[in-house]
């Protein structure tokens, strides 16, 4: 099969499944070693970039997916006639922070870090696909581990979990708290510096 075949072929199976489907899984379909097709895609989701379609091949772990070009979705909920979907409350975002940074984590860890119970953001976060259950903690009582989804890679805008920024270092105080001297004071402009 020639390469523009093979193109072709990429983009008529990401559009027809609609969901993301993985290296191993194509290379399989279309009979080509994966270190190969992986280039192919990659000079497609290139094109697409450059030429600033409406369509977009994201990559997620080890999988690719078509989706729409993030600066059309205006359009799109306009087409659809949907609403966005709501933002991510401050105690989600905290909740799902724990779980993408030390996952698979179950929901005891979650709470001893934010100190609070997070029972109700750990149900919203499953329902939204953002978080799923990945399996159980092997101690007594079996406690469920979770660990973010493909969703969340893709909501937020990342390959894999390794594009994640990195966590500040801190050490704990004798207490557990963090120490203020493992913060980066904030310098004052000289001009709001009190005489």
């Amino acid at each position: 099969m020639q390469i523009p075949e093979i193109e072709r072929a990429i983009e008529a199976i990401l559009f027809a499944t609609g969901d993301p489907i993985e290296l191993s899984r194509l290379s399989e379909i279309l009979e080509i070693d994966e270190e190969s097709l992986e280039k192919i895609i990659t000079k497609l989701r290139d094109y697409y970039d450059f030429e600033r379609r409406g369509v977009r091949i994201v990559k997620l772990e080890n999988s690719y997916q078509m989706c729409s070009a993030p600066e059309h979705a205006g359009y799109i909920r306009k087409a659809l006639e949907t609403r966005r979907a709501p933002r991510l409350s401050p105690s989600l975002l905290e909740v799902l922070s724990v779980i993408a940074y030390r996952q698979p984590t179950t929901r005891a860890y979650v709470e001893q870090v934010r100190g609070v119970d997070c029972s109700y953001s750990i149900t919203s976060l499953v329902e939204k696909g953002l978080i799923k259950e990945s399996g159980r903690l092997d101690v007594p009582g079996k406690p469920i581990l979770y660990r973010t989804t493909k969703d969340f890679l893709r909501v937020f805008g990342l390959e894999s979990l390794s594009d994640l920024p990195e966590l500040p270092e801190f050490s704990d105080t004798e207490d557990g708290q963090v120490s203020f001297a493992d913060m980066e004071q904030e310098k004052i402009p000289e001009e709001n510096k009190e005489n």
